[in-house]
């Protein structure tokens, strides 16, 4: 008769071995932005390429201008973020070995539904920009260096504003947080249409202005140095690439939903 010692001696073994076992699951460190994590979308989609690579993936998720920092010091074994033009210097300077054009989907502009600065009016993303300052309207700005943030700081320039003074807050925080904000002071804010479609907490906010096409919102995968970081896992990175790219993968991006809307387009579309 096993006595009661034995049984949890049995159990301690079982939990070891199982703890063994998940410890020794290949895995592959990823940076890449809010928008993906705080969306859903990998939720939905890491699974399905584990299920069949029995790789997991890891997400370290932050502004894009963080991720390449991280992917340039040797502690992310891949790259998904949103700037295609600073994804194709960081393989210029000898970071990346490859990119690829993963998914696309669109930024918005959001504010309150009184729309004080009247862009909804406006018949370009730089005249909405433009009306915004003019009124000096509340701003949120994610001042974070992310894709996003990036892509916010060039339509300024677009529309020949320099973003200063009260109305303009530089808040350093990711896309969700910067919504709630935004929804706090009744303030102007550019996002990502995913994040603002999963975005809950909407108070008085709405989406005013989409459409024009200097709002387009590239997705690209990179591949990291094997040169520059060697000790990086890239067989198991170009199996996630590959995946991202293939048909199996480019449909699990496609069957993502929230609220009943798809919030990323593959490019092999």
């Amino acid at each position: 008769m096993r006595t009661r010692h034995t049984l949890t001696a049995l159990g301690l073994m079982s939990l070891s071995l199982t703890a063994v076992a998940q410890d020794e699951t290949p895995y592959i460190t990823l940076a890449s932005t809010t928008s993906t994590e705080n969306s859903g979308l990998f939720d939905a989609i890491i699974p399905q390429f584990s299920e069949t690579s029995g790789i997991d993936v890891r997400v370290i998720a932050v502004g894009t201008g963080q991720a390449f920092e991280i992917a340039r010091r040797g502690d992310a074994d891949s790259l998904l973020v949103h700037d295609t033009a600073g994804e194709e210097r960081f393989v210029a300077e000898g970071y990346g070995t490859e990119r690829a054009d993963v998914m696309y989907n669109d930024f918005v502009l959001i504010g309150p539904s009184e729309d004080p600065a009247s862009i909804r009016e406006a018949e370009t993303v730089e005249q909405a920009f433009s009306r915004i300052a003019e009124a000096e309207a509340p701003f949120a700005s994610r001042g974070d260096d992310s894709g996003t943030n990036r892509a916010e700081l060039r339509l300024w320039e677009a529309a020949g504003v320099e973003p200063d003074g009260e109305w303009y807050r530089e808040l350093g925080s990711g896309m969700g947080p910067t919504l709630n904000t935004a929804a706090g002071m009744d303030a102007y804010v550019m996002a990502d249409r995913a994040t603002w479609v999963a975005f809950d907490n909407r108070q008085n906010l709405v989406l005013l202005f989409e459409g024009d096409d200097a709002l387009f919102n590239q997705y690209g995968s990179v591949l990291i140095s094997e040169e520059k970081h060697p000790h990086l896992k890239h067989d198991l990175a170009q199996q996630w690439h590959d995946w991202l790219l293939s048909d199996a993968g480019q449909q699990a991006i496609a069957d993502f939903e929230v609220k009943g809307q798809q919030l990323f387009f593959p490019n092999a579309e």
